[in-house]
C-alpha cells in the first residue's frame, strides 16, 4: 500500500485524492481519472516511501501507478460502432460488471437512449471532435490507454505521469464501406469519406494487445465477451481467436477499398500488381474430393462480384447438406444452363454435361436432356434455366429412366432460377435428400481464379457465345442455317465439357460427348457410341483442332454421318 502525505502550494494534494470517494455526484471515470491525475501531479514531490520500501530514493512511480488502479477499482470499456446490433445489450451488462463507458458520438448517445452511462471521447482526450468527424479517438489518451502493457512497469508509469487510464475492451466496428460503394452510384468523394480511419486504428491496437485488452468485432461475440468477464476466467486462447477475428476484420475492410480504388485509377486494367481475396466460410463440409480430406465452402466478398450470381449465392430449400464435389457439379450445372437463352436443360455429372437440350416446351427439353446419356445422368444434376412449375416437377420426380422404362430417375441436385410454390412442394416428395437450389444467373466480365502449386493463374472469365462470332466456312459446301444453328450449339456445349471435348448435336440437342481422354481420337470414338445412328447429319464441335486429317483419325467412324464443316471462328 501507497502511504503519500505532501503538501502542495495552493491545496493538499492527500484531501484531493482522499476525498474523491465520498464524491457521488462523481462518475465511476470522473473519478478514476481524478486519482490518475492527483497522483501524477503530486509524482515529482513524493518524499515519503512505500511500507517496508528498501532505500528512501527509490522509485516509487510503478508502485504508484498500481496503487492508483487499486484504489479507483474500476475497469474501462471503449465502445464505437457503426452498426449498434444489440448495443443497449452489450451497454447494460458492461455496466453491471462494473465497467466505465466510453464511447463516441452516435454509439454514447444510443447507449444514453438505452439508459447506461457514458463518458464520451472529447472527456477523455480534452479535445473536441474536428475535421467533420475525421479526428475523434486519435488521441494518446485513447491509444496509449489501449495499447499499455500491464505487464512493463514503465508503460505504466507513462500512463500515471499523464494521467491516462487503461482500457479493458474495446469494441469497435467499422464504417460501412462495403456497403456504401455497392449500394449504387456514388461519387469518388463520398467513397474516401467512408473509409474509416480511427476505428481500424483502434483495433488494430487492441488485437496488438490482447492479453490486457479483449477487443470485438462482432455482435455475435458479445454473449462470450460478457461470460468471459463475468465469471473472470483467464483463457489466452479465447483472447487470441478474438484478436484473429479483428485483424481478419480489418484486413478484409482494407481489401474492398483496395479494391474498389484499384477500379477507379487503373484506366480499366482488370490485373492489379497484386491483390486480396476477402474469403468468408458459409460452411465446414462433410469431406472433400475425397472422404480423408477435410473440405469447406467459403464465400468471395469481393466487390467485383457483388449481385454476381452463381453457385456461391444460391439458396437452398430442400435436401442433405451439399458436399464439396457437390459445389463443383452444380457450378458447372449452372454455368452452362445459364449460357441459353431458350428453356434449356443441362444435366451434369462429375462436372461435365452428359445431356443439354433446348426446346420452347421444357418438359420436352428435360427428356431429351436425359435421353442422351440415362446411365451417366442417373445420380447427376440436373439445371434449368426457367421456373419450375408443378408440371415440370411431377415430370422431375416421376420420369422412368429411358434405359428400361421402368427406374426413376435419381438426381443429387436440381436447380433453377426459381421454383412455383406448388412445384417446389411437388419437387420435395421426390426424396428427402435431394438438394433443391435456386439460383441467380451467373454474371459476366469476371476475373477468373485457379490455384497451381505456390501460385494462381488469373484470366478473364469466358463469356464468349456464338453470337460473338464472325464464322467463316472452310468446306468445300457452306452450311445451311439450320446446320449452321446445329454446329453453333454444338460450339456452345463444347465449351463446357473438359479435356479433349467432343460434342456431336443437332436440333439443339446433345446427342453424344466425349471429355475427359488424354487424345482427342478416343473423345471422339465415346461421341460417337453415345450418339449411334443419330449422329447422321448432326454437327461435331471439337475444343481445338485435330493435329491430323480426317481420314487418318479412326477407320471405323464414317464422316459422310457427320457434318463437320470445320467452322472457324
Amino acid at each position: 500500500m501507497v502511504c503519500a502525505a505532501v503538501s502542495l502550494a495552493g491545496g493538499s494534494a492527500t484531501a484531493t485524492a482522499t476525498s474523491l470517494s465520498r464524491r457521488p455526484a462523481l462518475d465511476l471515470h470522473s473519478r478514476r481519472l481524478l486519482w490518475a491525475r492527483a497522483m501524477s501531479h503530486v509524482a515529482p514531490r513524493l518524499s515519503s516511501a512505500t511500507v517496508g520500501a528498501p532505500t528512501p530514493d527509490h522509485d516509487q512511480r510503478p508502485a504508484r501507478a498500481r496503487a492508483v488502479a487499486a484504489q479507483a477499482g474500476v475497469r474501462q470499456a471503449l465502445i464505437s460502432l457503426s452498426d449498434k446490433t444489440d448495443l443497449a445489450n452489450l451497454g447494460n451488462g458492461l455496466e453491471s460488471l462494473g465497467f466505465s463507458i466510453i464511447s463516441t458520438g452516435g454509439t454514447a448517445s444510443s447507449l444514453e437512449a438505452a439508459g447506461v452511462n457514458v463518458t464520451k471521447v472529447e472527456q477523455i482526450t480534452h479535445f473536441p471532435e474536428m475535421l467533420d468527424g475525421r479526428v475523434k479517438t486519435l488521441h494518446p489518451s485513447i491509444h496509449g490507454g489501449i495499447l499499455a502493457r500491464r505487464d512493463q512497469e514503465h508503460h505504466l508509469e507513462a500512463l500515471n505521469e499523464h494521467g491516462i487510464g487503461t482500457f479493458d475492451v474495446v469494441v469497435v466496428n467499422l464504417y460501412p464501406f462495403y456497403d456504401k460503394v455497392t449500394s449504387g452510384t456514388i461519387t469518388f468523394e463520398d467513397g474516401i469519406e467512408n473509409i474509416d480511419i480511427g476505428g481500424p486504428t483502434m483495433i488494430r491496437a487492441a488485437a496488438k494487445n490482447h492479453k490486457d485488452v479483449l477487443v470485438v468485432v462482432d455482435h455475435h461475440d458479445y454473449p462470450a465477451l460478457l461470460k468471459y468477464l463475468q465469471e473472470n476466467q483467464v483463457d489466452p486462447q479465447f483472447r487470441r481467436m478474438l484478436a484473429w477475428k479483428a485483424f481478419q476484420h480489418v484486413a478484409s475492410y482494407d481489401s474492398a477499398v483496395s479494391e474498389w480504388l484499384w477500379k477507379q485509377s487503373s484506366g480499366g486494367d482488370i490485373f492489379p500488381p497484386s491483390f486480396t481475396v476477402p474469403l468468408s466460410m458459409k460452411s465446414t463440409l462433410r469431406y472433400g474430393e475425397n472422404p480423408h480430406q477435410k473440405a469447406a465452402f467459403y464465400g468471395d466478398r469481393s466487390l467485383s462480384l457483388v449481385n454476381a450470381g452463381g453457385i456461391a449465392t444460391s439458396f437452398q430449400h430442400h435436401g442433405k447438406e451439399m458436399s464439396y464435389n457437390n459445389y463443383l457439379d452444380a457450378d458447372a450445372a449452372w454455368n452452362c444452363v445459364s449460357e441459353f437463352e431458350n428453356p434449356t436443360c443441362v444435366v451434369v455429372k462429375h462436372t461435365n454435361p452428359c445431356g443439354v437440350a433446348s426446346r420452347q416446351d421444357v418438359l420436352e427439353a428435360y427428356r431429351l436432356a436425359v435421353k442422351a446419356d440415362p446411365v451417366s445422368a442417373f445420380g447427376g444434376i440436373v439445371a434449368f434455366n426457367t421456373t419450375i412449375d408443378e408440371d415440370l416437377a411431377k415430370e422431375i420426380r416421376e420420369f422412368r429412366s429411358p434405359t428400361d422404362g421402368e427406374t426413376r430417375m435419381f438426381y443429387e441436385i436440381v436447380v433453377a432460377p426459381g421454383y412455383t410454390e406448388k412445384g417446389l412442394e411437388v419437387l420435395k416428395g421426390k426424396s428427402k435428400t435431394l438438394r433443391i437450389l435456386e439460383a441467380k444467373r451467373s454474371g459476366k466480365n469476371m476475373l477468373s481464379l485457379r490455384q497451381v502449386s505456390g501460385g494462381w493463374l488469373a484470366q478473364e472469365s469466358d463469356d464468349l457465345t456464338p453470337e460473338d462470332i464472325t464464322f467463316t466456312t472452310g468446306s468445300e459446301r457452306a452450311p445451311t442455317d439450320s446446320e449452321l444453328s446445329d454446329a453453333k450449339f454444338a460450339w456452345l456445349c463444347v465449351k463446357h465439357v473438359k479435356s479433349n471435348a467432343i460434342v456431336i448435336a443437332k436440333d439443339n440437342c446433345m446427342l453424344g460427348m466425349g471429355s475427359g481422354q488424354p487424345n482427342r481420337v478416343d473423345s471422339l470414338r465415346i461421341a460417337f457410341r453415345k450418339a449411334g445412328e443419330a449422329a447422321k447429319g448432326a454437327a461435331l464441335a471439337s475444343d481445338a483442332f485435330f493435329p491430323f486429317g480426317e481420314n487418318e483419325i479412326i477407320a471405323p467412324i464414317r464422316f459422310d454421318q457427320v457434318r463437320s464443316y470445320r467452322m472457324i471462328n
